[in-house]
C-alpha cells in the first residue's frame, strides 16, 4: 500500500507577469517563474497524492486557456482547489477556464479536512476565527503574500514565503513552531 501525503500552497499565480514585480518574484521572466513551480512541485507530490491549492491557482483565465490547462495537466497529485480571488469572473463564479480542470472534488470557498490526526481549516483569505479554533483546529491560509502574519495555530502557505519557496509543503513543515494539540 501507497503512503499518501497530503500538500498544501497558495497563490502560484501562473502566468501573472505582475507578481514578478509587485511580490519580488526571483524569476527573469514568467515563463521562468511557471516551471519553476511546475518542477518545484513535481519534485515532492507523487502521482497519488494531495494537493490542496489555497487559491489563485492562474492568471489570465480567459486568455491563457491551453496554457493553463497544460500546467494542470502536468502538476502531479490529485489536486483540491479553494477558490482566491483571481480565480473567479466578474460576477464572482469560479471561472470557466478552472471549472472545466479535473479538480479532485468541487472548488469551495473554504474546507476542513484532518491530517495527522489534526482538525484543519482551509480558505484563501486569513481568518480571524475558525471552525474548532478552539478545540486545536489548525488554519492555512494564502492570498496575503507573508504580510499578514498568523495568529494561534494559523498561517499564510503562499509560495512566495521564504519557508514555501515555490513548492508545496506538508503539514509537518507548516506547523513547525506551532503549539498543536
Amino acid at each position: 500500500m501507497t503512503f499518501v501525503k497530503k500538500f498544501y500552497v497558495a497563490d502560484t499565480h501562473l502566468g501573472h507577469e505582475r507578481m514578478l514585480s509587485m511580490q519580488l518574484r526571483p524569476f527573469a521572466s514568467i515563463e521562468e517563474h511557471d516551471e519553476y513551480i511546475v518542477e518545484s512541485w513535481n519534485s515532492v507530490v507523487g502521482d497519488g497524492d494531495i494537493v490542496y491549492h489555497l487559491g489563485d491557482f492562474a492568471f489570465n483565465l480567459s486568455r491563457d486557456v491551453d496554457r493553463i490547462r497544460g500546467f494542470f495537466a502536468r502538476l502531479k497529485g490529485r489536486k483540491y482547489l479553494v477558490i482566491g480571488n483571481h480565480d473567479v469572473d466578474k460576477r464572482g463564479a469560479l471561472h470557466p477556464t478552472l471549472a472545466t480542470l479535473d479538480w479532485a472534488s468541487r472548488p469551495e470557498h473554504a474546507m476542513r479536512t484532518t491530517d495527522g490526526g489534526h482538525d484543519l481549516w482551509l480558505a484563501h483569505y486569513a481568518s480571524r476565527s475558525w471552525p474548532s479554533q478552539h478545540y486545536g483546529s489548525v488554519h492555512f491560509y494564502g492570498h496575503s503574500h507573508g504580510k499578514l502574519p498568523g495568529i494561534g495555530r494559523s498561517r499564510d502557505v503562499g509560495v512566495d514565503l521564504p519557508d514555501i519557496f515555490f513548492q508545496p509543503r506538508l503539514f509537518s513543515e507548516l506547523t513547525v513552531g506551532m503549539e498543536l494539540a
